[in-house]
């Protein structure tokens, strides 16, 4: 009887199961993220460094139909916003108190001769902070955030306003006030009334730089006549008065969404207001209505008031729920590594935000001239845990500064 042959040894070795990165990603994110930390390199899966943020690419003027847009990507962020200004008589705001006496507009301004907070002087911060109280006693500013834009499943299109979309606008409003970014000399419609005193006793006024003058005499003339005026009909000159302002209303569509969206929103429109231009308006006495020049040549840009920059960052601490790397010791007991096992992450995208269990937003601008030092916090937002502290946070505003002067360089570049 033949002996049964026995079966042939493979020469290669089974092959262990393995998974492409993207599925371990899925099953153990916290682990996934914390072995590319504790690698040599220390990169995210991103690629970035713990404290290299996503470059922002801006581009301004994208819709034509606005007084002002821009679209901002950082990774896969994309955020659209557009600013359209309307006109807001004064006679349609309820408990209006106008600026008309010249002691009410010193005071405001510091006895300046012109309506400019660049000639207020010493005055220059209290009129910014009236300027701010202002802009928000008659709203001037109407901000609004969506999402509801299939930037993310959590948010499909036709969904109504979420609750992250109301807080996100809220948070940008009153950024805009605390920081007073914009000027109310921008979006004041002045209207300078015409002398009531004798015609045959007083020197005819020049137009306000309002108005256009469309009759070719000279704007102002000196007539032959005795002195007799006193200081009653000096003061019959009207004094200017604002008719109108300009209220801007800022929409901002989150088109893409990875990971905490203000920062990226705020850049949108800081990038917006610097492309936003309103045309030159002025109070027709004869219509009473505000007209505008249709010269694209006489739009003005609006005058901002140091550019703050916000970022966020994300914590993540690999010792919640046991993510840190483990190894065997001498005695074959199972201890984890030593290394580190907390992370403050700079401008994390939406894997990273499901890994983080803290986030911090931190907006900073540059002093004012004479100031020591070149930023001051404007705003420290935190969310959840207490692993930064005091000297985590100091950390942190070096690395926003750095993150200042690279956001500014690319906003004032596409003006």
């Amino acid at each position: 009887m033949a002996p049964q042959s026995q079966p042939q040894s493979s020469s290669n070795p089974p092959q262990p199961l393995s998974f492409p990165p993207s599925h371990f990603a899925k099953l153990a994110p916290r682990s996934y993220l914390h072995a590319h930390l504790s690698s040599p390199n220390g990169r995210r899966p991103s690629g970035r460094l713990p404290h290299e943020s996503r470059k922002p690419q801006i581009n301004t003027g994208s819709l034509t139909h606005c007084h002002g847009s821009a679209v901002v990507r950082a990774g896969d962020t994309a955020v659209v916003c557009g600013i359209r200004a309307e006109i807001l008589n004064t006679s349609d705001v309820v408990d209006y108190r106008p600026l008309t006496k010249q002691s009410e507009l010193e005071a405001r301004y510091g006895g300046a001769s012109t309506f400019s907070n660049a000639a207020v002087g010493e005055n220059k911060s209290l009129a910014r902070t009236e300027d701010a109280e202002e802009l928000a006693h008659l709203n001037l500013l109407v901000p609004n955030v969506e999402l509801s834009t299939g930037c993310s499943p959590s948010y499909l299109p036709g969904s109504p306003p979420s609750t992250e979309a109301q807080s996100l606008s809220h948070r940008v409003l009153t950024l805009l006030h605390s920081s007073q970014l914009l000027s109310m000399d921008d979006l004041r419609i002045w209207y300078q009334p015409p002398s009531s005193s004798r015609p045959t006793t007083s020197t005819p006024q020049p137009p306000p730089p309002d108005e256009t003058t469309t009759s070719a005499e000279p704007t102002s003339m000196s007539l032959d006549v005795p002195d007799d005026t006193t200081p009653e009909d000096s003061e019959d000159t009207q004094k200017p008065e604002v008719k109108a302002y300009w209220t801007l209303h800022i929409t901002l569509l989150v088109l893409s969404l990875s990971g905490p969206p203000f920062a990226t929103i705020w850049t949108a429109l800081l990038a917006a207001l610097r492309n936003t231009r309103l045309p030159r308006a002025w109070w027709d006495a004869d219509r009473q209505s505000v007209l505008c020049s249709p010269l694209v040549s006489e739009f003005t840009p609006l005058s901002l008031n140091r550019l703050p920059i916000a970022a966020s960052f994300g914590v993540f601490d690999a010792e919640k729920d046991g993510a840190g790397l483990v190894s065997q010791s001498p005695e074959g007991q199972a201890t984890k590594s030593n290394a580190q096992r907390k992370w403050v992450l700079a401008d994390i995208d939406g894997f990273e935000e499901g890994c983080c269990e803290e986030e911090l937003i931190v907006v900073v601008r540059e002093k004012e001239e004479g100031g020591e030092g070149g930023m001051e916090i404007l705003r420290i937002e935190k969310y959840g845990g207490g692993v930064v502290g005091r000297d985590g946070i100091r950390d942190v505003v070096a690395l926003v500064e750095d993150r200042w002067r690279e956001v500014r360089e690319i906003i004032e570049g596409e003006r």
